[in-house]
């Protein structure tokens, strides 16, 4: 930028991180695309965040110095890369492996009666350990796996870069030494996902290292760190709503749509970056070229303008509208594998259970940017 603005907000205040819905939401509402020293450029509203994302010429996906497969790219490296990750979650896949992901859930809610908090007891360990059972990987690599992720969510709010850095290369070196353990046990690229990346062909070469590493990094922190937030956030909406419980128990069929719905109004992934390739006038603001810019997912998804009453729960609403596994060329390409994951755990935490309630003693405590949903969630489960 050749003129930084005044800045708008603030999206480390404490009165965001309290309460980052009503903040979110207020933005959009006041000042829907607004600067802060942080962030440069947000846009909050349905309308910029949903052209931001579909015009990937004007809002390029190369943020980052790192190397990100494939969704820090634009075509024509996107689309050559695009395929090779979508084979890995074909309907076939996400189905074979729904047997395996239900024992990890069923294991999981059985344990968690009583006075629970349950992103320890359900959320969290839920998501790692399906993740590792899905790329193939024993679950003694669970625990890594999510100290990593949270130790990646703490150098980012933080913005420390050497942090950043250091972590990146644990995670590595992670795949590096887990890659070789898998081979020497003799895994195979058809038991193991890792592996397999390992026989995969990008312009008639074989994936590099970092190629590798970066494809298993966005999977991860995209997999465990959302549908931990996720988990947490579907149960705590059910907790508060006893109704919306025993009709879902009443109609499981209901429980992937219920699911979407939840996750519109209370988004588990925050943003999304972007860069101005031009000068470009959005939502009544003028950016230079080269403006970093990060897409609200959250309050675009709570836009009165295209979704009425929108704090109301709903299951009649147009499902296109709805930017939860986002939108264009980089929708996102597990988006069936996670909506397989929180289907099963929603059947079994309501199938196993009769009453989810809040923990009175013990209110929630919300996360902080840039992760979403809740750090401690106390219920009372029966």
């Amino acid at each position: 930028m050749t003129n930084t603005p005044q800045a708008d907000w603030d999206p480390r205040s404490p009165q965001v991180q309290s309460d980052q819905r009503a903040a979110y939401d207020a933005m959009r509402e006041t000042c829907p695309v607004a600067w802060s020293d942080y962030m440069q450029w947000s846009l909050f509203r349905h309308a910029d965040v949903t052209r931001a994302v579909l015009d990937h010429d004007t809002f390029s996906n190369v943020v980052s110095n790192r190397l990100t497969v494939p969704n820090g790219m634009d075509p024509p490296e996107h689309t050559a890369w695009r395929p090779i990750v979508e084979r890995y979650f074909t309907q076939d896949r996400v189905d074979a492996f729904e047997p395996a992901c239900r024992g990890i859930a069923a294991d999981l809610v059985a344990a968690a009666t009583g006075r629970v908090e349950l992103m320890g007891a359900l959320a969290h360990p839920f998501a790692v350990r399906a993740q590792c059972a899905f790329l193939g990987w024993p679950e003694s690599l669970s625990e890594p796996l999510r100290r990593w992720v949270a130790r990646n969510h703490e150098a980012t709010l933080a913005r420390d870069h050497a942090a950043m850095t250091r972590i990146a290369g644990e995670f590595q070196a992670l795949i590096r030494d887990t890659v070789a353990a898998r081979i020497a046990a003799g895994a195979t690229p058809e038991t193991d996902v890792a592996v397999a990346l390992t026989h995969e062909t990008i312009h008639g070469r074989p994936l590099s290292e970092d190629e590798i590493t970066s494809i298993l990094r966005n999977w991860t922190v995209g997999e465990i760190g959302t549908i931990a937030a996720s988990v947490g956030i579907l149960a705590e909406y059910l907790a508060n709503d006893p109704g919306l419980q025993d009709r879902l128990r009443a109609d499981p069929s209901l429980a992937g749509p219920a699911a979407d719905e939840i996750l519109r109004l209370h988004g588990p992934l925050v943003t999304n970056r972007r860069i101005t390739t031009c000068p470009v006038q959005i939502g009544g603001r003028a950016l230079d070229a080269g403006a970093r810019v990060t897409v609200n997912w959250v309050a675009a998804n709570r836009d009165p303008r295209v979704f009425d009453d929108p704090d109301a729960f709903r299951l009649d609403r147009d499902p296109a509208d709805n930017l939860l596994y986002g939108a264009g060329i980089h929708v996102c390409p597990g988006a069936a594998l996670a909506r397989m994951e929180l289907r099963v755990v929603l059947e079994e935490l309501l199938g196993r259970t009769s009453t989810i309630a809040p923990d009175p003693d013990q209110p929630a405590t919300p996360a902080s940017y840039p992760a979403s949903g809740f750090r401690s969630l106390h219920l009372l489960i029966s």
